[in-house]
Formats: C-alpha cells, sequence, structure tokens
C-alpha cells in the first residue's frame, strides 16, 4: 500500500478512470453489436451515426487506437450501405 498522500490520491483516481473507462468501452461495444444485428437500413444509418461518434470519443481519450476506431468504422459504414 502507498504511503504518500498523493500516491493514495492517485490510486484512488486511476481505479474512478478505469472503472469509467471500461463503462464506456463496453457500451460501445454492445451499440455496435446492436448495429450489426439491425437488418433496416435506416435504422442502422441513425445507429452509425451514434456508434461512430461514441468510437471517435474512445479513440480521442486512448481507452482504443486511433486505427483500430478507423478499422471498425469503415467496417461498420460498409456493412450499413451493404443493406438493402
Amino acid at each position: 500500500m502507498a504511503h504518500h498522500k498523493s500516491a493514495q490520491k492517485r490510486i484512488r483516481s486511476n481505479e474512478k478512470k478505469r472503472l469509467r473507462n471500461k463503462y464506456q468501452h463496453k457500451t460501445t461495444r454492445t451499440f455496435v453489436k446492436r448495429l450489426l444485428n439491425t437488418k433496416e437500413k435506416a435504422e442502422a444509418e441513425e445507429l452509425l451515426k451514434k456508434v461512430v461518434g461514441m468510437l471517435d470519443k474512445l479513440a480521442k481519450k486512448n481507452i482504443i487506437h486511433k486505427n483500430k476506431a478507423a478499422n471498425k468504422k469503415s467496417q461498420l459504414t460498409k456493412y450499413v450501405t451493404s443493406l438493402g
């Protein structure tokens, strides 16, 4: 266990950040799955806008790598355009 006050505070703040990042990442994954299970094009396009924003936010906060976000956005956009 840390002995300095600043180290104890760092442990507390890191845990809060870890839980927030975990929540945001899990929520984004859930929306991606929801998008991939959608068969209607109009609904998928609306969901795609939301998911792209979520992925950009994760990449901006370094929760996921920016290239992973770009690849995922490309994959999802390709899927939505393939819907008829």
